[in-house]
């Protein structure tokens, strides 16, 4: 199976050729939501509908290419004129006695092709003018398909299509309207429809489908129309042009150009029966009646062309006797007497009946041996049509044909009424031009039939392989099916459509409805004269229920107000209630307005601070509830899901089986019984940089809105707000230099007052972390170096981890909990002691407030070495490494100073952040001391270094020094990460990326080695 991508891509190639796949709509059908009104409504269809009737004509023309043809086509299609009435078929009204209409031989000698060919003072023999409701003329040959110009045309002439309306409309009734339109190459397809009708007609969609050269071109293929008649009732007309060609492989491509065009074929989705939904578009054998009509080009097979033409004068030879002198001869060509063919040895006289007195019973046609019908029914056995409609190969599921009482459409000489083929080629007399129609139920009888007999087969089989035999000795009840026989029929009459005259047929449409279909005219007009072809055309009576848009609209609002009443006593309801520990204890009903805050209140909140709230969610309706917490809209600082970043919930109980669920908890569904309820714990803690900065500067804020969606339901509505701490995190070292003692949390709601200047040379914050830090090192080490007794000392922190005391360590809730007092007290301004309980080692705590350091620096909009600062520096690297020149540490500490002093709150903040770390390095070096036993470097337990390759190699002999180079090695790598601001990372390479991050790390190891 192809995949996605090359589907589409042949379809987008396909769009552009004539007559390949109509574009899909691009809109997205449309599901509704509440299906009780759309059903309660169609449950009451009797009661907007009414009875209607309309007479649908079908008319088929191959105009050959020929101009000026539309002379005729308001005179046979609308007139219903041009009909011979002894060469006619069902449904034709014979000519009232003294009928003055212009004879063959006046209309054939007048023939120009400047005027109307329809003979003089005719009148209509069939239905037409305004007794008709709606007119569908298919044309074929509309321009020379044969000219390859045309054929590969890609678009259609205009001009052409309009010359066929202008006649139409000049012929039609008074005020009946053009409702659907489609042309391809040379086919093209007009419906009008009159006054009264025009007002039920809806849902139009038109549609072609080439399959012509390469199997999708235009100059062979279908034009089609699909129309909703009273919102109750789809008609589909289609007209094709299948392939020309008498000889075997002609047939089987009519046969797959037929298949194409069923499946390719596709419409616009119709709205429901009440308008409130879209199905999904449609296919051809989803409407109720469809009309298949055109120049399917099938032919008659198995006789002589020249016996099938003497068979045929012979009854059209009355009408011109001066063409037709000899029954034996045809155009001085003997009648064939070969056995293989049909010997026709008599002549008319032959035939001729003696003249029947008043008393006699006149003989049905089909009895009669000289009758027209007796020859047709001689010639129909070798229709192709019929016979693979009889295979199963076309038109056999559920098409019918009007009994055929006519001569063939095709093929005869221009300006003639009934001569046949005279030229060289001598074609054999043809049905080519046929009007087939098909009902719902005539499909759905096939279908059933099909299924049946697939099911016999199956049944057949089965019984085969269990090897099923009777009791008798010889004899096998096994069953044979052959696929070739059973299931068709062994008579042509079960084919035949043309013995009687059609019985009306009761249809249940797709929205149903009852209506009722029948045939009530078929024939050709043998006395248009402007084409090879005789058009074609049939008459079908249809009753149907039609919308009556006012009683719809009365009984669509006393279904709505009934189905209100009913759907308010049996929704499902929930009521949300907040426990009256943790806030507001007032129920939280959808649409509340009143000023009381009826929702989540989680008081002040701060950085990494969990607070939990409390809500109850009760089923107080008489119906099982389901419901769940609805996606919010998605925007720029709003991600994806139902709840806030800062926020999670736990339930107190399993979700649904099968319910959506996430490791967050996020989309859980649960469903609660009449009186039955659940507890959620909604969990605040806010550990978001950004959303700490815009929360800092207002942009954002803590007021939310959880919606609760109740299936079937109402949706109910959680408000959830907080009142944001002010943090020192997510500033620039610029604004943080100018706080006041007393931390940022004493500005709560107020802006640093700017016009005092810098208060310190850097933050406070800073210097207090460091000091802290410095402090709480000295501490630990002293508390390892005590822990016991030589041999039974715990291994050394830096030994664990190299980058060591900076290497993370929130392991816990309690931890988490002290790190959150931690930044508090940072914001406060108060001592740091006060995050922690009184039984707190001192390396517990030093991890904490190395992490809570690193999150301050990594928090800096503007870093400690900013941007700016970091360019300049990069491109000093960069000039250095590129002419290999190094320079001593000394003068490279004085270049980086001088860069640097251009921001002097950065650089003291930079410079006391390295003391700080040197300080902390040269502790754990001289802890490292602590192990007096010499020992060899190749077995010294060095700590390893998850921050920073080092290469073993290049370690010094010196334990002591080694970890000394590991240790500083590992802290530049932690610090290049959190105190560094540099733009464009995103767009540098990984290898780039790498050599930015060495040189970061290079800067800050210079700073850290006291040598």
């Amino acid at each position: 199976m192809a995949s996605e991508t090359e589907q589409s891509a042949t379809e987008r190639l396909d769009s552009r050729i004539p007559g390949a796949f109509p574009e899909a709509s691009g809109s997205q059908p449309v599901v509704a939501t509440h299906q009780s009104l759309p059903q309660a409504l169609y449950d009451r269809r009797l009661e907007y509908t009414r009875a209607r009737n309309v007479r649908i004509k079908v008319g088929s023309w191959n105009v050959a290419g020929l101009k000026g043809l539309e002379q005729d086509v308001g005179a046979w299609f609308v007139g219903g004129k041009g009909i011979e009435e002894s060469l006619a078929g069902l449904g034709v009204a014979d000519k009232k006695a003294g009928d003055a209409r212009e004879s063959i031989e006046d209309q054939e000698a007048r023939r120009s092709s400047t005027a109307p060919t329809v003979p003089h003072n005719d009148k209509k023999a069939v239905a037409g003018d305004d007794e008709v409701g709606i007119y569908a003329l298919g044309l074929q040959e509309v321009v020379d398909i044969n000219s390859m110009s045309e054929a590969l045309r890609p678009y259609t002439d205009p001009s052409v299509a309009a010359r066929w309306k202008q006649a139409l409309v000049a012929a039609m009734p008074e005020g009946y309207q053009l409702v659907a339109e489609q042309q391809l190459i040379g086919l093209l397809l007009l419906i009008y429809v009159s006054p009264s009708i025009h007002p039920q007609v809806k849902a139009v969609s038109t549609t072609s489908v080439g399959t012509g050269l390469m199997g999708y071109m235009g100059n062979k293929g279908a034009v089609t129309a699909r129309l909703v008649l009273g919102e109750t009732t789809r008609l589909v007309f289609v007209n094709a042009h299948l392939s020309a060609g008498a000889d075997k492989a002609s047939v089987d491509r009519r046969i797959w150009d037929a298949a194409q065009i069923t499946s390719r074929t596709r419409f616009e989705p119709v709205a429901d029966a009440v308008g409130m939904a879209q199905s999904a578009g449609e296919r051809l054998g989803d409407e109720d009646f469809a009309f298949w009509f055109g120049d399917l080009n099938f032919r008659l097979v198995g006789m002589g062309p020249d016996d099938v033409r003497h068979l045929l004068t012979i009854h059209a030879k009355g009408l011109n006797r001066e063409q037709h002198k000899s029954a034996d001869v045809i155009d001085n060509t003997p009648i064939s007497t070969d056995s293989d063919s049909v010997s026709v040895s008599k002549t008319a006289s032959d035939f001729e009946i003696a003249d029947e007195s008043e008393d006699d019973i006149p003989v049905p046609p089909e009895l009669d041996p000289a009758s027209l019908q007796t020859t047709i029914d001689s010639l129909l056995p070798h229709d192709e049509l019929l016979e693979v409609r009889k295979a199963g190969k076309a038109f056999h599921d559920g098409w019918h044909e009007g009994p055929i009482r006519f001569l063939p459409s095709y093929k005869y000489d221009l300006g003639k009424v009934a001569v046949f083929d005279s030229s060289d080629k001598r074609r054999c007399p043809s049905w080519c031009d046929r009007i087939l129609y098909r009902t719902r139920a005539a499909r759905q009888r096939y279908e059933e039939s099909s299924k049946e007999q697939e099911d016999a087969r199956k049944k057949d089989e089965e019984m085969k392989a269990v090897g099923l035999e009777t009791a008798g000795d010889d004899e096998s009840v096994l069953y044979d099916y052959n696929p070739d026989t059973d299931g068709t029929h062994d008579t042509y009459d079960e084919y035949d459509d043309h013995e009687d005259d059609p019985e009306p047929e009761t249809v249940s449409t797709k929205d149903g409805f009852q209506d009722e279909i029948l045939l009530e005219s078929y024939t050709n007009h043998m006395r248009v004269l402007s084409s090879d072809h005789k058009p074609m055309e049939a008459v079908f009576f249809l009753k149907y229920d039609a919308v009556v848009p006012e009683l719809k609209s009365a009984i669509h609002q006393e279904v709505a107000r009934e189905l209100d009443r009913q759907e308010n006593e049996g929704r499902p309801s929930v009521t949300l209630v907040v426990d009256r520990s943790t806030g507001s204890s007032s129920p939280v009903n959808a649409g509340t307005t009143d000023s009381s805050f009826d929702g989540v209140d989680f008081g002040d909140v701060r950085f990494v601070k969990s607070k939990r709230r409390n809500i109850t969610i009760a089923n107080t309706g008489r119906v099982p509830a389901t419901f769940w917490f609805t996606d919010r809209p998605v925007s720029k600082d709003q991600p994806e899901g139902p709840f806030p970043p800062w926020l999670s919930v736990a339930f107190d109980r399993e979700p649904d089986a099968g319910a959506k669920a996430s490791s967050d908890n996020r989309h859980q569904q649960f469903t609660l019984e009449p009186a039955d309820l659940l507890n959620a714990e909604l969990k605040f803690k806010m550990s978001d940089l950004n959303l700490v900065r815009d929360l800092n500067d207002g942009v954002s804020s803590l007021d939310e809105i959880l919606v609760l969606r109740i299936h079937e339901g109402r949706d109910h509505f959680l408000p959830l707000r907080g009142n944001w701490q002010q943090s020192a995190l997510s500033r620039t070292v610029d604004k943080l230099s100018n706080i006041p003692e007393g931390g940022i949390r004493k500005l709560q709601g107020q802006k640093p007052d700017v016009s005092q200047g810098v208060r310190y040379s850097v933050p406070r914050e800073l210097f207090r972390l460091t000091e802290a830090i410095e402090d709480l090192t000295e501490r630990t080490l002293a508390e390892w170096g005590m822990t016991g007794q030589e041999g039974n000392k715990e291994k050394a922190p830096w030994q664990h981890n190299a980058a060591w005391p900076f290497a993370g360590g929130i392991n816990d809730p309690k931890e988490e909990n002290m790190a959150a007092e931690a930044h508090d007290a940072l914001d406060c301004d108060e001592p740091f002691e006060k995050a922690f309980p009184t039984d707190t080692r001192p390396k517990q705590k030093l991890e904490i407030i190395t992490e809570v350091f690193l999150t301050f620096l990594r928090s800096l909009q503007d870093g400690i070495i900013t941007k700016s600062l970091w360019e300049k520096l990069e491109e000093g690297f960069i000039n250095r490494e590129k002419s290999r020149q190094p320079i001593s540490s000394d003068d490279e500490k004085m270049w980086a100073l001088e860069i640097l002093s251009a921001a002097p709150i950065h650089n003291a903040s930079f410079l006391l952040t390295v003391s700080m770390l040197q300080n902390v390095d040269k502790q754990i070096v001289d802890a490292s001391k602590l192990d007096e036993t010499p020992t060899p470097r190749s077995s010294v337990e060095l700590p390893s270094s998850p921050r920073a390759s080092v290469r073993r190699k290049t370690l010094s002999k010196v334990p002591q020094m080694a970890v000394k180079q590991l240790v500083l090695k590992n802290h530049a790598a932690v610090f290049a990460d959190v105190l560094f601001r540099a733009a464009g990372d995103e767009k540098l390479k990984e290898r780039e990326k790498t050599a930015r991050k060495e040189r970061m790390v290079k800067l800050v190891e210079l700073f850290l080695w006291d040598e």
